[in-house]
């Protein structure tokens, strides 16, 4: 199951969320409303300072086609995006990862589907919304919205997402990560996970 901690701001919450085991790291790109969007200078030291095994998203709200060319330009491993362009805009050389969210209907033009209907804002997700939408995917699927240490074990065993996101449930700040709640999150999934495959 893949961890992506989102909302990263700093290179120094890069490295800790990568050495706690997190799988992926986003950064908010294009996207001036978001009290943790950041300019193309920072996203390029953050995205240098991890591994090369480790995904660096970009997450974007734009809805400007040159804005999302400057997005592309960053060279992310993926984009997610919550402005329906086509997929034929990326390049395929980056994952796009669609943003669903009740009422919407489940992409399938896409690398994935990540059901957020918080946005960075910490509203919880709707439990039997994301159950239906891993039922008809065809695309991975990752779950975001409210997630926090203390819940993400139950979202998982109720869900059962192809991954995680998570942003304000590990921070002390917008956009200052807490490491040891990073720690507690990552630690709390791969217990959830572990008990799923036990009860194969």
């Amino acid at each position: 199951m893949r961890i992506k901690i989102c909302g990263i701001t700093t290179k120094e919450d890069a490295v800790a969320a990568v050495a706690a085991g997190a799988d992926a790291i986003g950064v908010i790109s294009c996207s001036p409303e978001s009290r943790r969007n950041l300019p193309d200078t920072r996203v390029r030291e953050i995205f240098s300072a991890v591994g090369s095994d480790t995904v660096c998203a970009c997450v974007t709200h734009t809805t400007d086609p040159d804005e999302l060319q400057a997005v592309c330009a960053l060279c992310p491993d993926e984009i997610q995006m919550s402005c329906p362009f086509p997929r034929s805009m990326v390049p395929h050389s980056i994952r796009v990862v669609r943003v669903i969210s009740p009422g919407m209907p489940v992409a399938d033009d896409c690398d994935g589907v990540i059901v957020d209907a918080s946005m960075g804002k910490g509203k919880h997700y709707n439990p039997a919304y994301s159950v239906s939408v891993r039922k008809v995917a065809k695309v991975p699927v990752y779950l975001a919205g409210g997630l926090t240490p203390e819940n993400v074990g139950e979202a998982v065993k109720t869900v059962r997402p192809d991954g995680v996101d998570v942003a304000t449930g590990v921070e002390v700040s917008p956009g200052i990560k807490d490491h040891t709640k990073i720690r507690a999150f990552i630690r709390a999934v791969r217990e959830a996970e572990g008990s799923l495959k036990n009860r194969k």
